[in-house]
C-alpha cells in the first residue's frame, strides 16, 4: 500500500525543519564511536580495574578481552511501585543469557521510578514531570563510565520510560533494548472502579469502600491495565521497534515474560559494535520513527502526556516535531482500540483480541505507518505485525491473528472506531492547548459557558462540595504549568466534573497543567501555552467571561473585546506554598528552567534541545 500523502508530507516537513539539528547530533554520534572496538579500550588499565573489581573471576577474564561487548543493564526496579517490581529478577537473566552470547552484562545503574497513581492529588505530584528529566541523569550518569557497547532498558511507566530514552538517545552511539514488565492481571472492571470514585465524591460511600474499589482493581505485580501513560509508553516503544515484537503487553510472572526477557540480553549483544548487525539507537531512532510513535498514539487513543514526551524524545534525537504535526496526523489516523479510558476493556483484553501485532499490521496496510525503518531486530517495521509464543519451551515468533477476537475493542483500518484520531489543538485567544476527544462524547464537544477561575485543584473540590458548581461553567485553572508549580496531572478532578456534566451540565477544563493519561470523558484543553506565570493568556481570565471551548472547529476563546483583552493585566498568584515540602525544594533549578509545554516541558539548556 502506498504511504498516505499527508503521513509523506508531515514527515518530509519534519525532516526539513530537523535537518540542522539532526545534522548536529548524528556528528555528536560519530565523534563519541569506538569505530568497532569495545567502549572499554579507551579507559586506562586503572579505569578497568575499578570498573570489574567486584566481578567474578569468570567475568573479570572476559571483560579483559578487548573483543567481548559488555552490556549495561539501567533499571527503574523498586518493590514498592507494581509495574517494576516483577524487574528484580531480570538483571541475572539478562547477565545468564549475555554470557551464552559470548558478552558479559553489569548493572550499571539504578534510576528512581516514582508512580502517579501514588502521587496523584498531592504535593508529591509537582515532582512527577521533571522526574522524567532526573532519569535522564542518572542514565547519563550510569553510562558515563564508558565500559558498555550496548544498553538494556528496564522501565515500563509514566516519566521512567520517556526519561530512559532520552538518556539512551544522549548516548545514541550504544544500541539500546527497552524490557518492559508487562501488565498485571485484570482486577474488577474500570467502569465499576470509576462508579465508586464517583459516588464517594457525592458521599454515597465511605473511604473503606473505595480503598476496597482500588485494591480489587490494583491489586498485584505488573503495570495497571488502563491504557495511561505507562501502557502508552509500551505501544511507543514497541511500534519505534525498541522492544522485542510483541513484548509490551505479556503478563509478569509466565513463562513468555521470562523468555522474552532472556532473548532481549541477547539482541542486545548481537547489535553492539562487536556483534553481526551494530544498531546504534541514535541512527535507529529517525524522524520516520518519531512519526511512527505519533501514529501509534494516535490510532490506540493514548495519553496526551505524550505530547509531551515524544517532543522531549524527539529532541533529544535532534528532531524538531510540535502540536501542529499531531494535529494534522489525528486527522487521517483512524481509532483502531477501545481501551479504557476511551472504553470498557483492559490491556489484558486488548492483548487477547489481536494486540499490537494487529494494529501495527492494519496500519502498515493502509499506508499509515512507515514501514522502511529500523528496529533493533533488522530493517523494516513488518517484523513488528507478529507475536510471540512458546513452542514446546522454545521462543518463536507468528503472525498476529487476521482476525480481531472483539471488535467492540480492537477493529481494523477498513471498519476503525472512528476515521480519526481523537487528539486535536485547540487554539484562540487564550493560546494553544491540546484535547483530547477519543472518549468525549459528540455532544460534550463544545461547551460555551462562564468561567469559573482557581489557582489549585482544591480549590475546585471546595466548591463542588459546598454546591456552588451546580451550573454550566469551564473551570479554568492556572498557575499549573511546569515553571509555576512542575505541572501536575489534575486527574483528581474528574469524579467531580463527571458528576456534573452526567447531572446535565456543561462543564470543561481548561488549564495550562495535565490531566491523567487516564482521563477523557470531560472535555479538557490541558497544556495551555503559554502557562500563567509565562505571562499566558490564560492569566487575564476573571470569573464570569465567557469561554468557548470548541473541538470540533478547533479554537479556545475567551468572549471579551479585543480591545478590551489587550489592555486587560494579568494575575500574579502566590506559589511559594508550591516550593517546599515533599521535596520540592531540590527541583527548584527545574522549575526556573523549564520550557513550554509545547517544547516538551524540558529543563535541558543544551542548543539541540531548546527553542
Amino acid at each position: 500500500m502506498a504511504l498516505h500523502p499527508v503521513l509523506h508530507t508531515v514527515t518530509q516537513r519534519i525532516i526539513e525543519r530537523s535537518r540542522e539539528r539532526r545534522a548536529a547530533y548524528l556528528n555528536h554520534l560519530a565523534a563519541a564511536a569506538q569505530q568497532g572496538k569495545v567502549e572499554r579500550a579507551q579507559l586506562s588499565c586503572t579505569n578497568q580495574a575499578h570498573a570489574f573489581a567486584a566481578m567474578p573471576d569468570n567475568i573479570k577474564i572476559y571483560l579483559k578481552e578487548a573483543h567481548r561487548p559488555n552490556l549495561a543493564i539501567v533499571s527503574a526496579y523498586n518493590d514498592m511501585l507494581s509495574a517494576h517490581q516483577p524487574l528484580e529478577a531480570y538483571p541475572a537473566w539478562i547477565k545468564e543469557e549475555a554470557l551464552k552470547a559470548g558478552a558479559t552484562a553489569q548493572f550499571a545503574g539504578g534510576v528512581p521510578a516514582m508512580c502517579d497513581g501514588v502521587t496523584q492529588g498531592q504535593p508529591g505530584m509537582e515532582l512527577s514531570l521533571f522526574s522524567r528529566d532526573v532519569i535522564a541523569m542518572s542514565t547519563a550518569v550510569a553510562l558515563s563510565h564508558q565500559m558498555f557497547d550496548a544498553s538494556l532498558y528496564l522501565g515500563v511507566c509514566d516519566k521512567i520510560v520517556p526519561g530512559l530514552l532520552i538518556g539512551a538517545l544522549t548516548f545514541g552511539h550504544l544500541p539500546a533494548v527497552f524490557v518492559p514488565a508487562g501488565p498485571m492481571t485484570t482486577g474488577i472492571a474500570n467502569d465499576e472502579k470509576a462508579k465508586v470514585r464517583q459516588l464517594f465524591a457525592e458521599g454515597k460511600v465511605g473511604r473503606d469502600a473505595l480503598l476496597e474499589s482500588e485494591c480489587q482493581s490494583y491489586h498485584g505485580p505488573g503495570t495497571c491495565t488502563f491504557y495511561g501513560t505507562a501502557n502508552s509508553n509500551q505501544m511507543m516503544m514497541e511500534i519505534m521497534g525498541l522492544h522485542l515484537p510483541g513484548t509490551a503487553f505479556v503478563n509478569p510472572g509466565t513463562p513468555l515474560r521470562e523468555a522474552l526477557t532472556r532473548a532481549a540480553a541477547r539482541q542486545a549483544a548481537h547489535i553492539a559494535a562487536q556483534g553481526d548487525h551494530f544498531t546504534p539507537v541514535g541512527r535507529m531512532i529517525d524522524e520516520k520513527s518519531i512519526v511512527n510513535a505519533i501514529i501509534g498514539l494516535l490510532a490506540t487513543g493514548g495519553s496526551t502526556n505524550h505530547t509531551l514526551h515524544l517532543v522531549a524524545i524527539a529532541r533529544a534525537a535532534g528532531i524538531d516535531i510540535n502540536w501542529d504535526d499531531f494535529d494534522e496526523l489525528s486527522a487521517i489516523i483512524p481509532s483502531l482500540t477501545r481501551v479504557y479510558p476511551n472504553g470498557k476493556a483492559d490491556v489484558n483484553h486488548f492483548h487477547a483480541a489481536g494486540g499490537m501485532g494487529f494494529v501495527i499490521r492494519e496500519l502498515l496496510g493502509a499506508g499509515l505507518l512507515h514501514e522502511d525503518v529500523d528496529t533493533i531486530v533488522g530493517r523494516g517495521l513488518s517484523a513488528y505485525a507478529n507475536e510471540p509464543w512458546l513452542d514446546n519451551g522454545e521462543l518463536k515468533w507468528r503472525p498476529a491473528p487476521a482476525v480481531s477476537g472483539d471488535d467492540s475493542v480492537l477493529r481494523t483500518a477498513a471498519n476503525p472506531f472512528s476515521a480519526d484520531g481523537g487528539l486535536r489543538v485547540v487554539a484562540g485567544n487564550l493560546g494553544r492547548a491540546v484535547i483530547k476527544v477519543s472518549a468525549v462524547k459528540p455532544e460534550h464537544r463544545v461547551v460555551e459557558a462562564p468561567a469559573v477561575v482557581f489557582h489549585d485543584q482544591n480549590e475546585l473540590l471546595a466548591a463542588f462540595k459546598r454546591g456552588e458548581l451546580e451550573r454550566d461553567f469551564v473551570a479554568v485553572i492556572r498557575f499549573q504549568g511546569p515553571r509555576a508549580n512542575g505541572m501536575p496531572e489534575l486527574h483528581k478532578l474528574t469524579p467531580a466534573l463527571s458528576i456534573l456534566q452526567e447531572r446535565g451540565f456543561a462543564v470543561a477544563l481548561v488549564t495550562d497543567g495535565r490531566m491523567s493519561g487516564a482521563s477523557g470523558k470531560v472535555p479538557a484543553a490541558i497544556h495551555v501555552s503559554p502557562e500563567a506565570v509565562m505571562g499566558g493568556s490564560i492569566g487575564k481570565v476573571r470569573d464570569g467571561d465567557i469561554v468557548k471551548l470548541d473541538a470540533n472547529a478547533g479554537t479556545l476563546e475567551v468572549k471579551v473585546p479585543a480591545a478590551e483583552w489587550a489592555a486587560r493585566e494579568q494575575i500574579s498568584a502566590d506559589l511559594q506554598h508550591n516550593q517546599f515540602g515533599v521535596g520540592r525544594e531540590l527541583f527548584a533549578v527545574f522549575r526556573e528552567s523549564a520550557d513550554a509545554a509545547e517544547a516538551g516541558a524540558m529543563s535541558f539548556h543544551h542548543p539541540l534541545w531548546r527553542n
